[in-house]
């Protein structure tokens, strides 16, 4: 596989070596000077066409500490802002000799799309309503770590519950993809509002009731009401929301033991998670957010350092 386009794009064997060499990526940002010369006289593009920080950040950090020479280009300031095709942006950019584009953009299938053109190699870094694969990798190795600390081995039979917003979460898509890969059973668990169509062809359960979800599983993902993807009310007030899909210390209490507690950030804090929750001692939070330069590091060498890397 030439892109990293989609968590479909992954199985077992794929999955696993990329979370085997964060593991050793990971020991890199612990040392007194973070680098490594896998990826020098390579460049990778990052072209950011929606905000982001976690994901435009760690992408930058992993290529920099693997000594390629990493290009941050924004849309803000870049000649789609004067109206240039975002085709034509990707063509004239590739015509430089980039070797790889990290690319988010708002509309759903723009990564392999612009993968049709380019002759570099393409990761999504979020596109649209659709996907973002390489938050579910870094989540499912801030899990794997977590599992293993409490003596348990690998992700079968496991129960995974992501909560809130699915409708409008790419990470959700992603993470349903791959922690069937992994094994994992996963529970969708949100108002009816905030199921998007067609989520009996994602084989996995659904439901609206959280409090009896809760005690049984094994990690709890939160996921970040986006309210600048909603156009009208999808639910009645916030208070009402956090009621009902929140994880507040209430329902920290009720957690079973050894359970964990994910979100892929940026957290509204009282709305879908208390800071009672976000900063407890199970939190793999800021767990997730260090896992992300790892994980970013490994997905570039496979595709761009390894002659025999599990993604080529």
């Amino acid at each position: 596989m030439r892109h990293l386009l989609s968590c479909a794009d992954l199985d077992l064997a794929s999955t696993n070596a990329i979370l085997d060499l964060a593991e050793e990526m990971q020991q890199v940002q612990s040392r007194s000077v973070k680098k490594l010369p896998a990826l020098r006289g390579r460049t990778v593009v990052n072209i950011f066409f929606e905000d982001s920080t976690r994901t435009r950040t760690s992408f930058e950090i992993a290529g920099k500490w693997l000594s390629a020479d990493t290009i941050n280009v924004s849309a803000k300031g870049s000649s789609v802002s004067k109206g240039e095709s975002l085709r034509d942006t990707m063509l004239t950019l590739d015509a430089m000799g980039v070797d790889a584009f990290v690319i988010r953009h708002a509309s759903s299938g723009a990564a392999a799309q612009v993968a049709s053109w380019v002759k570099a190699q393409v990761i999504n870094a979020g596109d649209g309503q659709h996907e973002h694969p390489t938050q579910a990798l870094l989540d499912a190795f801030s899990m794997r770590q977590h599992f293993r600390r409490i003596g348990a081995e690998g992700f079968a039979g496991k129960k995974v519950a992501i909560v809130g917003d699915v409708l409008h979460s790419r990470v959700a898509r992603s993470n349903v993809l791959l922690q069937q890969i992994l094994g994992s059973d996963v529970v969708l668990v949100a108002p009816p509002t905030l199921v998007p169509t067609g989520v009996n062809e994602w084989d996995c359960e659904v439901t609206g009731d959280f409090d009896t979800v809760l005690p049984e599983a094994d990690i709890v993902m939160m996921l970040r009401v986006q309210r600048e993807r909603m156009a009208g009310g999808f639910f009645p007030t916030e208070r009402e929301y956090t009621e009902r899909y929140g994880l507040t210390p209430e329902r920290l209490a009720k957690m079973k033991p050894g359970a964990a507690i994910c979100h892929p950030g940026p957290m509204n804090r009282g709305v879908e998670i208390s800071s009672a929750a976000a900063d407890a001692a199970n939190s793999l939070v800021l767990e997730q957010v260090a896992a992300g330069v790892a994980i970013r590091m490994s997905v570039l060498y496979h595709l761009l350092g390894s002659e025999e890397g599990a993604l080529r």
